[in-house]
């Protein structure tokens, strides 16, 4: 298994030694590598079992170094990193040649955050390049939380990890382009669509489905614990099914399953506590005895949205 600690120097040292190497976000834990080395890049899809057509995110510690990968920014886009970074938001901009277009799946834009976690924070500050570090677990399965979450799945292709704790978002950024200067929203995330367009007005929504992909997180199917899972009224499902082998993922309410068979993300119906819990429900719900996974959408506001959307790629 993979070794697990603080040690930032270690960690830095295995970056610029082209290796990939697990780091906290506040959002879900990353499989990092250098985003300007093709070696490296091809380490995380390899590592991941990632396509290439999927493109990954760029990390850094600041705007100031985050110029050396986009052309030019919008003036909205200028204002969302002002308001939101560090935090889980990604900016989609037009890339600079030094990108490589293996990190971009060959498109012609790159996806750039800085996340807010102190111990990436101080890694990405003692590097002289940003970071490529999307979700640590294999490719289509459920997001990591912890390091603990990425040993298990990563471990034995993983030198090193950070541990950071567990993350306090608990779902990946929120993506946001710009078609002729107006802001598009491609992944819903840690941002919610309120908060954005608190900052920059409406927003246009553009979170599909898809096998071709052109911005990261946008895959048809993902963020699965391998059991069907079926959304809707959990308790008219519930009827139908067998409570011992039956998982049971809920906003607020208890059913009458095995302890063990239930998750409730948050009794006290705080989609920001439901959000950090979503992925580790998941996780519960792949255990062997479990043989379908019952869940219900959110309400459709905030974080909820965001959480829906992954309860949804997670069903098909």
């Amino acid at each position: 298994m993979a070794s697990i600690g603080i040690d930032i120097g270690q960690a830095k040292t295995l970056l610029e030694d082209e290796q990939v190497v697990g780091i906290p976000t506040e959002t879900v834990y990353g499989l990092a590598g250098n985003a300007l080395s093709e070696h490296a890049i091809l380490k995380i899809f390899e590592v991941k079992n990632r396509p290439k057509f999927d493109p990954l995110i760029a990390h850094t510690n600041s705007i100031r170094k985050a110029n050396i990968l986009f052309k030019t920014i919008p003036q909205k886009a200028t204002q969302l990193a002002e308001a939101f970074w560090p935090g889980p938001l990604t900016l989609l901009l037009n890339k600079k040649e030094v990108v490589p277009d293996l990190l971009t799946s060959g498109h012609s834009r790159v996806a750039i955050r800085i996340p807010n976690h102190p111990l990436t924070l101080e890694l990405l500050s003692q590097l002289n390049f940003p970071l490529a570090a999307p979700s640590a677990n294999p490719f289509g399965y459920v997001s990591p939380t912890s390091a603990r979450h990425v040993d298990d799945q990563l471990g034995e292709k993983v030198p090193y990890i950070l541990d950071g704790g567990e993350s306090l978002v608990g779902v990946e950024s929120t993506i946001v382009g710009f078609e002729k200067m107006k802001p598009i929203v491609y992944r819903l995330g840690g941002i919610t669509l309120e908060a954005l367009e608190h900052v920059v007005g409406p927003l246009e929504i553009a979170v599909n489905a898809s096998s071709n992909p052109s911005a990261p997180g946008m895959m048809k199917s993902h963020y699965s614990p391998g059991k069907k899972l079926i959304i809707g009224d959990i308790a008219h499902l519930l009827s139908a099914h067998n409570s011992t082998t039956t998982g049971i993922i809920s906003f607020s309410k208890g059913f009458d399953v095995p302890l063990e068979n239930s998750f409730i993300l948050s009794p006290r119906r705080n989609l920001n506590e439901a959000a950090r819990n979503i992925f580790k429900a998941l996780r519960k719900m792949d255990a062997p005895h479990i043989k379908v996974i019952l869940a219900e959408y959110l309400p459709e506001k905030g974080l909820g949205r965001a959480i829906n959307d992954r309860l949804k790629r997670a069903s098909i």
